[in-house]
């Protein structure tokens, strides 16, 4: 399971979502909320307009990914962040945490928050 999901969270991140954004439905939950490292909520539409307009060039990676099992069919996902560019690092680490349910046969995260790290 934790190699699944944290394969669920790179493709989040890395996919180019802009030739089918209905593809999202599979991963984000309908009720799906973020908060981000200002401590800002935001909607499902909001992420999903993220993602859609992402810098394709960054790449992240994530470390010490860990899950913990909250119920049968929820998980939590704590991992490390770290944004790339040109193979070279470019912005401090943030820890991430995201909850992600069994729906529909699939994994689909319901929510997220990242957390800036001094």
């Amino acid at each position: 399971m934790t190699e699944c999901i944290q394969q669920l969270e790179l493709k989040l991140l890395h996919h180019d979502w802009t030739e089918n954004p209905k593809s999202l439905d599979q991963l984000l939950s309908a009720d799906f909320e973020e908060i981000d490292t200002n401590g800002i909520i935001h909607s499902r539409s909001e992420v999903i307009q993220w993602l859609l307009h992402k810098n394709k060039a960054i790449r992240w990676s994530l470390d010490n990914f860990r899950i913990k099992l909250l119920t049968q069919d929820c998980a939590l996902a704590i991992y490390t962040a770290s944004k790339h560019q040109d193979s070279a690092y470019i912005r401090n680490e943030s820890i991430r945490s995201s909850i992600w349910q069994y729906q529909d046969q699939q994994w689909k995260m319901i929510f997220h928050q990242a957390s800036s790290k001094s």
